[in-house]
């Protein structure tokens, strides 16, 4: 029995756009909820979140019985973790602060057995594997293995057609936050400037034959990435959408008080 087809990878194969949400809470309670509202995909943030690999499975394992992709973001592009998130499950994994071409290289190597990478090959212990009983998961699974990493600062626009240009790349993410920081702009990236270099990039991704990914909370921001070609667009975080209602249900009412 070969690797389960990863939907998000044929997806992106197929020029489709799929909408997402990211996961900040690190619990299996609120991921299970998200997993039922309709997303299309949903980060589990090992970068931002309070999450290590035990609350990163048990997310993977509710999100398991939804129809909602799930996808690993690491908190950095250590091998050790990559093998270990694929292990627990993950088939689509993302990897922030990606500066070059060699640094791209690598990553693929990560996520990719021998003899081609250099994934340890011990997926008869791994839920990956269905506990052994996937017999052909180390045959099968490196064409389900989906590989997205983060392009986020000037040093990483720069290179980005050298990185464009390595195989085994599914797809490349711009990061607006990191991007608009090292502009200049912390905390702005909305700004002109930010925007132009993001929208650019978007459409060189998609141009080089990657998929090109965004996260975006603003409705204009977001048709401006989809013309520019982005077909992973994360359009919301759990924490953002409880803070943001939270905080209005309470002024709601506040002035009501005494």
């Amino acid at each position: 029995m070969p690797a389960p087809v990863n939907p998000f990878k044929k997806a992106l194969s197929a020029g489709e756009t799929v909408f997402g949400c990211w996961l900040g809470l690190a619990d299996t309670f609120s991921a299970e909820l998200m997993g039922g509202v309709g997303f299309g995909w949903l980060l589990i943030d090992g970068e931002h979140a309070p999450n290590d690999l035990r609350s990163i499975l048990a997310q993977l394992q509710v999100l398991a019985a939804s129809p909602s992709h799930a996808i690993v973001r690491v908190p950095i592009g250590e091998t050790y973790m990559i093998k270990q998130v694929l292990d627990a499950g993950a088939q689509t994994v993302l990897v922030p602060m990606v500066e070059s071409a060699e640094q791209a290289r690598k990553l693929v190597r990560d996520v990719t057995y021998p003899p081609h990478g250099d994934r340890g090959v011990g997926y008869a212990l791994t839920r990956a594997a269905h506990f052994s009983r996937t017999a052909d998961y180390g045959t099968t699974a490196d064409a389900q293995t989906c590989l997205l990493i983060q392009v986020e600062n000037r040093k990483g626009l720069a290179a980005l057609d050298d990185i464009l240009a390595v195989e085994g790349v599914d797809g490349v993410f711009i990061g607006p936050a990191d991007l608009a920081a090292d502009m200049g702009h912390m905390g702005n990236a909305q700004h002109p400037d930010v925007q132009a270099a993001i929208m650019d990039a978007l459409r060189r991704i998609r141009a080089a034959g990657k998929a090109p990914g965004i996260l975006s909370t603003r409705d204009e921001m977001t048709k401006d990435a989809l013309e520019a070609g982005a077909q992973f667009v994360a359009v919301g975080a759990d924490v953002l959408l409880l803070n943001n209602a939270a905080l209005a249900l309470a002024q709601k009412w506040k002035s009501h008080g005494r």
